[in-house]
């Protein structure tokens, strides 16, 4: 098989690059090695900046977004059981929209369907040739046969774990991580959200989030050891936390049920520079993660991919060097801002081992200073709502 573009990934990431990049009238393949079932069974965040909502109105995926997806025009944080909110709106003019990543991925499988796109589920053994020329292939297995594709550019939105990353040289890569000392453990119900908008909260006994994924679908999380068996978490015993670390009045107000999805996510955060080696272009998680606490995993994803097709588009159609060659250069530098506000948020709401009281006083006077502060409360909608591309 011959094509321009080859994708690894079958994610959001290598989804809307293809997606984005065909309606250019360039030709891509897409390898995902898992089944789209699967795909479409894991459950990820939805918090979606406004720059991201207009990517995907762009690429043609945004009806159904648009049609069934929440505004948010701002947020609540909490501590020491007081609550305040941040006004996305009147300090930066823009709000966000909540609106699964799992239904974004449905959509753009739907579009690549409808515009004829390759998208070649289950593909084994995938691996990457001839990067560091000018003539690149892409190798994999499916149904017992190997398969080849010739191409000009791989793409790799292949995950943390993907081979893309893993295929340049360790002595052509800087790594920089940090791993968080908690994980969160995540909850899904088919119960009414607690709150038309997210609830962030500081407490003694560790953060907590109230979030939503439709009128009908909550989603919560606490801090707990990333290392604790999920079997020390029965549901009565989740809400009971639950209600404990956020405000009395949200607590009073929460619905309970039975919980339809569960899990404990470690937290690290991870760039890798640079994010192109050769023909091999990196994006999304496969280049960098992120604490969930920002909301800009999906979102730095999307700003990758908007970076990515207008270098190739400038590359195909006009044969324009400058934007590829310059590719990672402008993603990291939106990287890296990103990392920091999640840092930074992450910093402020968890409640880290050994931590002493001062400690936790300081980090209740940081967020006592931005319920008062106009100017730390623009700061945060800004960042918060996404830093322009």
């Amino acid at each position: 098989m011959r094509t321009q573009v080859a994708i690894i990934g079958g994610g959001p990431s290598g989804l809307l690059t293809s997606q984005i990049l065909h309606r250019a009238g360039i030709d891509t393949v897409v390898l995902e090695a898992r089944s789209r079932a699967h795909v479409l069974s894991r459950i990820r965040a939805g918090v979606l900046e406004w720059g991201t909502v207009e990517l995907l109105r762009r690429a043609g995926v945004g009806e159904r977004m648009d049609r069934e997806g929440f505004v948010h025009e701002g947020v609540f944080l909490s501590a020491r059981n007081a609550q305040f909110r941040i006004d996305f709106v009147r300090q930066v003019g823009r709000p966000v929209m909540v609106y699964g990543q799992t239904e974004i991925t449905r959509d753009l499988y739907a579009a690549r369907d409808a515009m004829g796109g390759v998208v070649i589920d289950e593909a084994e053994g995938v691996t990457l040739h001839g990067l560091d020329g000018d003539a690149p292939w892409v190798t994999y297995v499916k149904g017992g046969t190997e398969h080849r594709i010739d191409c000009e550019m791989v793409l790799g939105c292949d995950g943390f774990h993907g081979v893309s990353r893993r295929s340049i040289p360790k002595s052509a890569l800087s790594e920089y991580e940090t791993v968080w000392p908690f994980g969160w453990l995540g909850v899904l119900s088919e119960t009414p959200p607690v709150s038309d908008e997210l609830i962030y909260a500081n407490h003694e006994r560790g953060f907590a989030l109230c979030s939503m994924r439709n009128r009908n679908l909550s989603r919560y999380y606490i801090q707990c050891a990333a290392d604790e068996p999920l079997e020390k978490w029965p549901d009565d015993a989740f809400w009971a936390e639950l209600k404990r670390r956020i405000p009395a009045e949200a607590a009073e107000r929460l619905v309970t049920g039975p919980s339809i999805e569960k899990s404990i996510a470690p937290l690290r955060s991870y760039v890798c520079e640079p994010m192109r080696w050769g023909r091999l272009f990196l994006a999304g998680d496969a280049a960098h993660i992120v604490p969930p606490t920002g909301a800009k995993g999906l979102n730095l994803a999307a700003s990758d991919v908007h970076y990515l097709t207008q270098a190739l588009i400038a590359w195909f159609r006009d044969g324009e060097a400058e934007g590829i060659d310059r590719y990672s250069e402008r993603a990291l530098r939106r990287v890296w801002k990103a990392e920091r506000f999640s840092w930074w948020m992450t910093r402020i709401l968890h409640r880290f081992p050994g931590q002493n009281p001062f400690e936790q006083r300081m980090q209740e006077a940081e967020l006592d200073y931005l319920a008062g502060s106009a100017a730390a409360q623009t700061a945060m909608a800004e960042n918060y709502t996404g830093l322009p591309f």
